[in-house]
């Protein structure tokens, strides 16, 4: 894809715009470092212009006043025209973020089309209620748009996160200002292209690429920013927290994790160890919700690392458009180094290294790291504490129910987990003590649209997915009392 294909400004009132500055910033491919586009950098004022032609939007008749029908058809035609030109995204995706070409076309892209075609489906149905009252009086709920809604999103999933925030918030009438990772900016830019194509009036969706700490930062503050929804690390999200107290705003956080995998005796350890495997690696190993701790009973702990390391040997590094690549490369330099640090805190503290451990290239470039297992891990360790982002895997032993319990839960996390057993009743149990928001039996890493997806803890609040998700953080319930007497 030439760098003459891929758009590189600022896409606001359904056209494309330079920053107010003239500044720019580079975009990179990971897999050979090369720059793939220099993308208008966002500020202060650029977000200004964004929030001023979404509550123009919001304000008008195009789409404040639209039916509901109506939103719901151009959701669903966004939706055809993503499945259109999905090969396209998918590239883009995989060029900007370094994740295998069959993951960003066969599983990101898909689950996109599902979010915009299930949120098309809630636009027309959002009501309120009658409630019955003391006194004459008729008691009735309008649930209404919050109005400009800011979605931050973050750089492992660009365009499939994306979607979590912006059809819902669209679905329920709302005008979006979409601020996308500095690392991976060319997804998102495409989607506001593709919204005014399906026919999204000015403003409905403006999408303002820049770094967190200028143009991310500025859409927090901005009074005219009626909800933030952001997903990115715990130790931003607080900082949004701040930042948004002083106007108030409606805010939804999806954090960080350290999430566990939990495998025992009597589970059918096969699955269980192909489970663990792409809980961890999937996605290069930056997911939020990747099974980093994988918590094994000492009766097959042995087998299941063997096993692990084994499978993760085998895991092939390489150029994410090849079809036999299944680890592509990190998303960026800086990351990189982050998780090589984590591979060598893991060494020095102790930690005994099971496979992989070692940086990549290809033809001498590129940002590569082996799929990475440490066996013998202790819970205090800084590889079963801190997130690391990457495909790096702890192997923690446990005794029993109970200590399979306590090590789970003893983390400032708690945005996902695994569960494997035989034992129907033991996997309920487990699943009521966890302390996350998610609990995969039996599987991992499985979302869908119509599924409320979010963390307890330091992992945030608020939820994305799901119809009453929606509802919750997109609209804004009014109370109406008429006297009948």
């Amino acid at each position: 894809m030439s760098e003459d294909a891929i758009r590189t400004q600022l896409w606001i009132g359904n056209e494309w715009q330079d920053a107010t500055s003239g500044r720019t910033f580079a975009t990179r491919n990971p897999a050979t470092e090369e720059v793939l586009a220099q993308v208008a950098e966002g500020g202060e004022e650029d977000v200004d212009r964004a929030v001023r032609s979404a509550r123009d939007a919001m304000e008008g008749k195009a789409w404040g006043r639209m039916d509901a029908h109506r939103r719901s058809a151009l959701l669903w035609k966004l939706a055809d025209l993503i499945e259109a030109n999905a090969d396209e995204l998918g590239r883009l995706e995989t060029l900007d973020n370094g994740k295998t070409y069959f993951e960003a076309r066969k599983v990101d892209l898909p689950s996109v089309v599902q979010c915009f075609r299930y949120f098309a489906g809630l636009a027309d149905k959002i009501q309120g209620a009658t409630i019955p009252v003391s006194g004459p009086f008729l008691n009735y709920t309008l649930r209404e748009p919050v109005g400009v809604v800011g979605c931050i999103v973050p750089w492992n999933f660009p365009l499939n996160i994306a979607s979590w925030k912006v059809a819902p918030a669209l679905a329920c009438g709302n005008a979006v200002i979409l601020k996308p990772a500095e690392q991976t900016p060319l997804t998102a830019l495409r989607l506001g292209e593709l919204a005014a194509e399906a026919g999204f009036p000015p403003g409905a969706l403006n999408v303002v690429p820049g770094f967190g700490e200028t143009a991310g930062a500025a859409l927090v503050r901005h009074p005219g920013v009626d909800a933030i929804a952001f997903t990115g690390s715990t130790e931003v999200g607080k900082t949004v927290m701040r930042e948004a107290a002083d106007t108030t705003k409606k805010l939804s956080l999806e954090l960080g994790g350290k999430s566990p995998n939990i495998i025992f005796a009597d589970a059918d350890l096969d699955a269980a160890i192909r489970g663990a495997t792409t809980g961890i690696f999937y996605g290069k190993g930056e997911v939020c919700a990747a099974g980093s701790r994988i918590l094994v009973e000492r009766a097959v702990y042995d087998e299941v690392v063997d096993a692990l390391a084994g499978r993760a040997a085998k895991t092939t590094v390489g150029d994410p458009m090849e079809s036999g690549t299944r680890l592509g490369a990190i998303v960026s330099q800086e990351q990189l180094d982050r998780v090589l640090d984590y591979i060598r805190i893991g060494k020095e503290e102790g930690a005994r290294l099971a496979s992989g451990g070692e940086r990549k290239t290809v033809d001498g470039k590129g940002y590569f790291v082996d799929a990475t297992v440490f066996a013998d891990v202790d819970p205090e360790m800084t590889i079963a504490r801190e997130e690391i982002f990457g495909p790096v895997a702890a192997v923690i032993p446990f005794d029993d129910f109970d200590d399979a319990v306590a090590k789970a839960n003893r983390t400032i996390y708690g945005l996902a987990s695994g569960i494997w057993t035989r034992d129907i009743g033991k996997a309920h149990r487990m699943a009521a003590a966890i302390q996350a928001g998610t609990v995969w039996v039996n599987t991992y890493n499985r979302y869908d649209a119509a599924s409320p997806f979010g963390g307890y803890k330091q992992s945030g609040f608020g939820r994305d997915l799901g119809f009453q998700s929606a509802l919750d953080k997109y609209t804004q319930t009014k109370s109406v009392w008429v006297a009948l007497d």
